[in-house]
């Protein structure tokens, strides 16, 4: 299933911009206390390094994903995700823009 709202209590209104503009993210705080970005990933394939466990949901859209170096690339589509250990790295690819919810800790 495919989050549609999330309840914030702030919003940084500042864009966190990656890759020359191929990623944009906004940072959410929930009530409960919880950090999340909602962005989009434009066609482009793209590494990126975590500091602590993620979880990427998809909600518009879909990219490949590759969790290990040489490993095999997996499909994410709307309603699904997938997990990112902390303090790796993982690699994306986009056709057409991907749109996200990252789920930290």
């Amino acid at each position: 299933m495919t989050t549609e709202t999330l309840q914030v209590t702030s919003v940084t209104t500042k864009a966190n911009v990656y890759f020359d503009g191929k990623c944009v993210s906004h940072d959410l705080q929930l009530p409960d206390g919880s950090r999340k970005s909602v962005g989009v990933v434009l066609a482009a394939e793209l590494s990126f390094g975590t500091a602590a466990p993620e979880r990427m949901e998809c909600v518009g859209g879909a990219c490949e994903y590759q969790l290990e170096p040489q490993g095999p690339w997996q499909t994410c589509e709307p309603g699904q995700s997938f997990s990112i250990a902390g303090d790796s790295r993982f690699n994306i690819r986009v056709a057409e823009a991907f749109h996200y919810i990252c789920h930290y800790g």
